[in-house]
């Protein structure tokens, strides 16, 4: 099992960066993919970015890429996601989660799940 702690939220200005930090618990995070996924009031999940256990495969959403970056260091047990130039419609709380399968933009893949941080952008 794996439990997963996010970090790094916060109020940022609109053309701001963020980084934030998904942290896991357990020996076996190498053997997962991991995923970021975001939530706005009223709206459903969606699919952020994805990172294979080896950092040899990513996935980005369309309205982040080029924008944001997803990287991961298996020592520290730790995935981030760096997020540049950001919008108002960035506006979401930010999940990290975890598969056992190959890394997916399905949120129904996903295994494990933090309990999200905030990220608020302002205009």
């Amino acid at each position: 099992q794996v439990q997963l702690v996010e970090s790094g939220g916060g109020l940022v200005q609109a053309g701001g960066s963020l980084r934030l930090s998904c942290a896991a618990s357990g020996r076996t995070f190498s053997s997962y993919d991991m995923g970021w996924f975001r939530q706005a009031p009223g709206k459903e999940r969606e699919f952020v970015a994805a990172i294979s256990w080896s950092s040899g495969s990513i996935y980005y959403g369309h309205s982040v890429k080029g924008r944001f970056a997803i990287s991961r260091d298996n020592a520290k047990n730790t995935v981030y996601l760096q997020m540049n130039s950001l919008k108002p419609e960035d506006t979401a709380v930010y999940y990290c989660a975890a598969t056992r399968q190959i890394a997916t933009m399905t949120r129904y893949e996903y295994d494990y799940w933090g309990q999200g941080t905030q990220v608020t952008v302002s205009s």
